[in-house]
């Protein structure tokens, strides 16, 4: 099959006018103006017209468990007010009310042109029950604050997909214990961290909401004061060079296998602690959640200066309003106007699939790599890529070498 568009916009290079792909199967074979690609290759031509043909999005972050909670949860005065009402709300909840949440969330990131999503679940017993139309990366989420947490167990409900990881939820709410049985056994692992305010106080003065609403629930608090959440991190954990392939995975540096949700809450000294890493975790920005809660600017010009992998996800629907990471590129834009728009496209393309250990399977278009592809209407302006952010949707799509819809 050799596909058609005004033009083809691969995150390797310059966009192509009137480009086209070919593809075999699952996969892309080539990539280049039409009258070469039509030249080099046979096949069907589906030609898509007045399109702009890019890589499918990748969201970095997200919980489809709380698809349902959607509006349910009021603009909260503190992020600890959030965790109070979150919890109140996910009670209220049967396990197959959180199936099908989980499935309609699917259904809305596919509809927003998302083809591969890191997806954290505190229910990996419910995977099972779930097929999920775009590729996933599920994350069992856990917490052993007011008791132990079965990694094992969570590890082998997951196993049988394709890609899995572990997540210790938080630092405020997994022990240096959980987070180094996860790194044990996971492939690869994300985590909160960093997040507000309150985490920050917490770790470094001993004070403040989140620090009382743990205590008053148990929690051992002897490790807050005088670290800050990065800190905390860093020493809860091993970040020496050890190998990951012990049963025959991709060999990454400890630290990279390693995607961190938020950072949004770092000391001048958490810089040189960055600066000072081996190997460089990936950070997820969620711009609208992080919009929701307020929570401090976002030091995205400092962090990619010391070489971090930046992505965007869209965290959950109880501190957003949909699952689009078209929207999450615009709030980005508006927060940081003068970062190119290829630069946030790269975001949710090559930058989340270096994320996933998978630069060289997703997030670009390539020969070799799978044919996950989206398409947007293209009016011919000047700035493709601005076009290409400010669109709400895509008007065709392809999964795994097979159009959708």
């Amino acid at each position: 099959m050799i596909l058609r568009a005004r033009v083809v916009v691969t995150t390797a290079g310059a966009p192509i006018e009137n480009g086209a792909v070919a593809i075999s199967g699952r996969r892309i074979v080539d990539v280049g103006r039409f009258d070469e690609i039509r030249t080099r290759n046979s096949g069907e031509v589906v030609d898509l017209g007045e399109q702009a043909l890019l890589p499918g999005l990748i969201n970095a972050h997200c919980h489809l468990d709380y698809t349902a909670l959607r509006g349910k949860i009021p603009r909260p005065k503190s992020f600890t007010d959030w965790i109070r009402c979150i919890n109140a709300e996910k009670a209220k909840l049967s396990p197959d009310d959180y199936v099908s949440s989980i499935n309609d969330g699917f259904a809305e990131a596919q509809r927003f042109g998302t083809t591969t999503i890191a997806n954290l679940t505190a229910f990996p017993d419910l995977v099972t029950r779930i097929s999920a139309p775009i590729t996933t990366w599920w994350f069992a989420e856990l917490i052993d604050v007011r008791g132990k947490a079965d990694v094992d167990l969570a590890a082998d409900a997951l196993r049988t997909n394709e890609h899995w990881g572990l997540a210790p939820h938080a630092p405020f709410t997994a022990s240096a214990d959980l987070y180094r049985d996860c790194e044990r056994i996971a492939p690869l692992l994300t985590t909160h961290l960093a997040e507000s305010r309150e985490e920050m106080s917490m770790f470094r003065e001993a004070s403040g909401p989140l620090y009382e609403f743990l205590k008053g629930i148990g929690r051992e608090m002897s490790d807050c004061g005088g670290r800050t959440p990065l800190k905390t991190f860093l020493t809860m954990r091993d970040v020496s060079t050890r190998s990951a392939n012990a049963q025959g995975r991709p060999s990454l540096e400890m630290t990279e296998r390693w995607i961190v949700a938020h950072l949004n809450e770092l000391a001048e000294t958490d810089f040189a602690l960055l600066e000072n890493l081996t190997g460089k975790f990936s950070i997820v920005h969620c711009p609208r959640s992080h919009a929701y809660f307020e929570h401090s600017a976002f030091q995205f010009e400092q962090l990619a200066a010391l070489g971090i992998n930046i992505c965007l996800g869209t965290d959950s629907l109880a501190s957003n309003d949909d699952l689009s990471l078209f929207a999450e590129m615009r709030a980005f834009r508006d927060q940081f106007p003068r970062v190119s728009a290829e630069r946030i496209l790269t975001m949710v393309t090559s930058n989340a699939a270096r994320a996933l250990g998978q630069s060289d399977t997703i997030g670009r278009i390539a020969a070799g790599f799978t044919a996950d592809l989206v398409a947007v209407p293209y009016a011919g302006s000047s700035d493709v890529l601005a076009e290409i952010i400010a669109a709400e949707r895509p008007s065709w799509m392809m999964l795994n070498g097979q159009a959708v819809g």
